[in-house]
């Protein structure tokens, strides 16, 4: 089993900055790749970056160029640097973690508004 709790998001204006945080938990040895989806009201959940245990990076196509996904293995902790946040970018954000066999795991989700 592994727990996963996110941190950071909040209300930020368009342009702006945040880092989103996710605590890992419980058998992350086992774990092939972790991840930030979102969802937005209405829309489905949509990928917006993840890592593999060996450090491959993957990002949406609405997010690359602005936002970092990176983790302190150390500290078992996933982080997603986001910039230049756009009004779209309001949803909810979920931390992910993929085991090597079985189904993933997911946190409660963190709340990102963009608004002026």
């Amino acid at each position: 089993q592994v727990q996963l709790v996110e941190s950071g998001g909040g209300l930020v204006q368009p342009g702006g900055s945040l880092r989103l945080s996710c605590e890992a938990s419980g058998s992350t040895s086992r774990l092939y790749s972790m991840g930030w989806y979102r969802q937005a009201p209405g829309k489905q959940r949509d990928l917006v970056a993840r890592i593999t245990r060996g450090g491959v990076k993957n990002y949406g196509d609405s997010v690359q160029g602005r936002f970092t996904i990176s983790r302190d293995s150390a500290k078992k902790t996933l982080f997603l640097q986001m910039n230049s946040l756009k009004p779209e970018d309001t949803a909810v954000y979920y931390c992910t973690a993929v085991p090597r066999l079985g189904e993933p795991y997911w946190g409660q989700g963190t709340q990102v508004t963009v608004s002026s």
